[in-house]
């Protein structure tokens, strides 16, 4: 009668760790998700003062019950991005927006006194559980900064408004992070193109940043999962331990 209550407590126990275990590996996973769901621009560096370049806007859909139909991306103006083109997107009508710099920019090709500062992407639809990637071409990037921050705004369907603004500060994330470019001293940085190879190293800067963010979410899932069998393993050494005895 001892052993076969004993028999039942073990099995009940194990039933409890198990469904721990699964808990916190959806919280988890869950958490990751969300974490990951806001709007990011690729690659995540350029070199300062970097030229003909892409940066892509990758834009994922958060809601369940509404679309994206429009994005509106700010570009800095105290350290302005010069020559702004924009790659035409399927089902998407752009808007690009410029003002006069309060700090006029001197070039090898004469003084910027203009640039642009807002691009809006409308007419298009961004569905549950899909991404929309937007892809932006500069024609040289500001070398007197370490970053540039893109704030942007993300309208669903139902009149919703993600408003994607703020900054990093302290070295946590925020809970609503504008996408952030770092830009870092010649060398250290995704490759970026010469004027004679404009389309080569934005591709190869895009697959790197890319590749980069493949391989951590890659150590980062195997941690976890190594993590959570070492539990499920000492859960069930330490009810087999109680079984036995």
């Amino acid at each position: 009668m001892s052993t076969t209550r004993t028999h039942t407590r073990s099995r009940t126990a194990l039933r409890r760790a198990a469904t721990v275990t699964a808990l916190a590996a959806a919280g988890l996973f869950g958490a990751a998700g969300i974490a990951s769901a806001h709007v990011t621009v690729h690659p995540e560096s350029y070199a300062k003062g970097a030229t003909d370049g892409v940066l892509t806007f990758r834009v994922p859909n958060e809601e369940d019950s509404a679309s994206t139909d429009k994005v509106q991306v700010f570009l800095p103006t105290d350290h302005p991005v010069l020559g702004v083109l924009v790659h035409p997107q399927d089902g998407w009508t752009p808007k690009v927006t410029t003002t006069k710099l309060k700090t006029p920019v001197k070039t090898d090709d004469g003084t910027i006194t203009d640039a642009v500062f807002e691009i809006t992407w409308t007419g298009g639809k961004i569905g549950a559980g899909q991404y929309e990637d937007f892809d932006v071409a500069f024609g040289q990037l500001p070398d007197s900064t370490n970053q540039l921050m893109f704030k942007t705004l993300q309208t669903y369907s139902d009149g919703k408004v993600a408003r994607w603004i703020e900054a990093p500060t302290g070295g946590e994330e925020p809970e609503n992070p504008a996408p952030v470019l770092k830009l870092t001293a010649a060398g250290d940085a995704a490759p970026t193109a010469s004027k004679g190879d404009s389309d080569a190293a934005p591709k190869a800067a895009a697959t790197s940043g890319d590749s980069s963010d493949s391989t951590a979410r890659g150590l980062g899932v195997a941690g976890f999962v190594v993590g959570v069998l070492g539990l499920a393993a000492a859960a069930f050494a330490i009810l087999r331990g109680r079984s036995t005895r």
